[in-house]
């Protein structure tokens, strides 16, 4: 909140949006009983929007996408398909999509769960659409190592926080980097007790929730320095169409593909989520549908969570690479 907000201006806001939105009276009931204009009233909503006095949420009815969800749980065996409406801003879409998830660990945490968690943009805008808070005795831990030039916002660790204090309970840290130079190390770094315990800790998770990644040269993982343009394009020519938790490299059908960036992310693998009875995975950007296609092949996903125009997608690109048609993979 602004600082320079006066209490005053405070107690204003805060009785004016109450009136509005909680008792349900008209702008012009409200300046009318307060002595003032129906203009100001209006200001005064606004700014109690931006100074986070009212978080206004916009939920939409599930008969909007309960169609395209059953598809979706139909042909890929999912228990559950969270499909947000659209919408033209990225940042925007991703707080939708995320919201969806937000929702689904409200109604199903309970005291004892463990929670698996892994990095990226769309699991950490998770911990940004709980609100209120729930004091459960859950725990939040890193399904994958960290990584400095990823920031606070999408690693794992700092995700887990967020979700405690948002939910309840601890979090715990991987303690390792997300990415290593070889295969080599990163079995030796299996080897170490205090990463041993941590993913053993995730490999017991009630829930995991987990990325899906797109393979270009404006991916996340390029932006971080993980993997230079060439490799990512090179990767592409071979196949390789997404990414699950940046740690599984996959092709269309949800087999791994042959690159070699496989095997240098310390974490969780495909064969670690067979074993969680919820692996929720969460892609809002339109460029990942044939990335969620291939996730989805995996046949380990039992949650996704995306945007209606991926859900159309993924749902044409099924049919099209089912019935061998050719498809323009971008």
């Amino acid at each position: 909140m602004n600082d320079r907000v006066e209490t005053a201006d405070i107690d204003l806001m805060t009785e004016i949006a109450t009136l509005y939105y909680v008792q349900g009276e008209t702008q012009e009931v409200i300046a009318n009983r307060l002595g003032l204009s129906r203009i100001r009233v209006g200001r005064l909503l606004k700014r109690a929007q931006v100074e986070g006095i009212v978080d206004v949420r916009v939920r939409q009815h599930p008969a909007v996408s309960a169609e395209i969800e059953q598809e979706l749980k139909r042909r890929f065996g999912l228990k559950r398909a969270l499909v947000a409406l659209d919408h033209a801003d990225g940042d925007a879409q991703r707080s939708a999509v995320a919201s969806l998830v937000a929702d689904h660990l409200s109604r199903t945490l309970a005291d004892g769960h463990i929670v698996a968690v892994g990095m990226g943009r769309n699991v950490g805008a998770v911990a940004d659409n709980v609100f209120g808070e729930r004091g459960l005795d859950v725990s939040f831990v890193c399904a994958i190592g960290g990584s400095l030039r990823a920031g606070e916002y999408m690693n794992p660790d700092h995700i887990c926080r967020r979700l405690a204090s948002r939910f309840g309970g601890e979090s715990e840290t991987l303690y390792a980097p997300a990415l290593v130079q070889n295969t080599d190390l990163r079995d030796v770094l299996y080897e170490n007790p205090t990463v041993r315990q941590t993913l053993d800790r995730a490999r017991r998770a009630d829930i995991a929730l987990i990325g899906v990644g797109d393979v270009s040269e404006n991916s996340n993982m390029v932006r971080m320095g993980w993997f230079t343009p060439q490799e990512i394009a090179e990767a592409r020519l071979s196949g390789t169409v997404g990414d699950m938790m940046g740690y599984d490299f996959i092709d269309i059908h949800g087999r791994p593909s042959v690159t070699p960036m496989q095997g240098r992310v310390v974490g969780l693998n495909i064969q670690d989520l067979t074993r969680i009875p919820d692996v929720v995975a969460i892609a809002s950007e339109h460029t990942k549908a044939v990335g969620i296609l291939g996730a989805l092949r995996t046949g380990v996903i039992d949650t996704l969570a995306t945007s209606a125009t991926n859900a159309h997608t993924i749902i044409r690109l099924d049919e099209a690479t089912r019935s061998g048609e050719e498809v323009e993979l971008g």
